[in-house]
């Protein structure tokens, strides 16, 4: 099994994630703020250089203002999918 980090539905996440945060117009210092922690780690999340847990997902969610549920059934759909194609 390889790294989550690396697999095609961690990054759908974070594809996700990114076309929130620009539908509702932020910036990473933005987000950054609405965290309390610092623009980087918002960037280094975005380029998968750093791995989410189910937690700061949830906290990114709440900031961004969207239902977290939405992103878990882009992954579930994206695993389904893999499963049909083998």
């Amino acid at each position: 099994m390889e790294k989550t980090i690396y697999s095609c539905e961690y990054s759908l996440l974070r594809k996700w994630l990114i076309k929130q945060r620009h539908l509702k117009k932020l910036t990473q210092r933005d987000v950054g703020k609405l965290l309390d922690t610092p623009h980087s780690w918002v960037g280094k999340v975005e380029q998968g250089e750093r791995r989410l847990d189910i937690v700061e997902y949830a906290r990114i969610c709440k900031a961004l203002q969207i239902n977290p549920y939405d992103g878990l059934a882009l992954i579930l759909q994206a695993m389904e999918d893999s499963t049909e194609d083998r």
